[in-house]
């Protein structure tokens, strides 16, 4: 298989908002990064739902797909053992590095989701697994239509976040900084006017030590792979 070439960088994308992002996750990284090794090993239902994207992805043809918010990059080294062309994508210095630490086989950038230095339709797939919940409420859609806007026809994207419950959307006092929980539908709606068709959704309950119900949202824009 030929891999693409990526950008040489990412677009750093600084904002008082997202520099705090940033700073809040610099400061907890190396303990981040020890509480959630293992994490998907015991979430059957998650691996399933991501064991799903990776599937549509691979028969529309495959390609590049963005780990957006990669964090240590356990969840994209998990999207290359399921078969993908898999890169990561954080604010965090500290997180970048310890990526690349861990996995010096896959590439790893720090940027921004909301501006990456990829070209309109360069990617086949996009995971944004809890890296949209530390925004304001109002800028969330810009950054779908982001996605939208990098994504090729046919692609897909998965999105997971903290579920409402049926409320509004609802900000809590996350571990690391701010963060905000979803109703299902309100989120789906925002994605469907950036251009988005739901493929498919889950909602389950919160585990042992976890407070809230998990969301997970599965799309992909119009049109087919070229």
């Amino acid at each position: 298989m030929t891999r693409e070439v990526l950008p040489c960088s990412f677009v750093a994308d600084s904002s008082p908002h997202l520099d705090a992002i940033a700073d809040a996750y610099d400061t907890v990284a190396v303990r981040y990064a020890e509480l959630t090794r293992g994490a998907l090993d015991a979430l059957p239902l998650d691996r399933a739902v991501l064991a799903a994207f990776a599937e549509l992805v691979r028969t529309a043809g495959g390609g590049l797909v963005a780990d957006m918010g990669c964090g240590p990059g356990r969840l994209t080294a998990h999207l290359r053992d399921l078969g993908l062309e898999a890169f990561g994508v954080d604010l965090s210095p500290v997180m970048i590095d310890l990526a690349r630490a861990a996995y010096p086989d896959l590439r790893f950038e720090v940027g921004s989701m909301h501006a990456p230095g990829l070209a309109d339709g360069r990617l086949r797939g996009i995971v944004s697994w809890y890296s949209l919940i530390h925004l304001p409420p109002p800028e969330v859609s810009s950054y779908l239509a982001g996605f939208r806007r990098v994504l090729a026809p046919g692609g897909h994207l998965l999105l997971a976040f903290f579920e409402s419950g049926g409320g509004p959307v609802a900000a809590f006092d996350h571990k690391v900084t701010t963060a905000h929980r979803w109703p299902i539908d309100d989120l789906a709606g925002l994605a469907g006017e950036a251009g988005f068709v739901e493929v498919g959704r889950m909602l389950r309950e919160p585990c042992e030590g976890e407070r809230f119900r998990r969301g997970r949202l599965l799309m992909r824009t119009g049109g087919h792979p070229g």
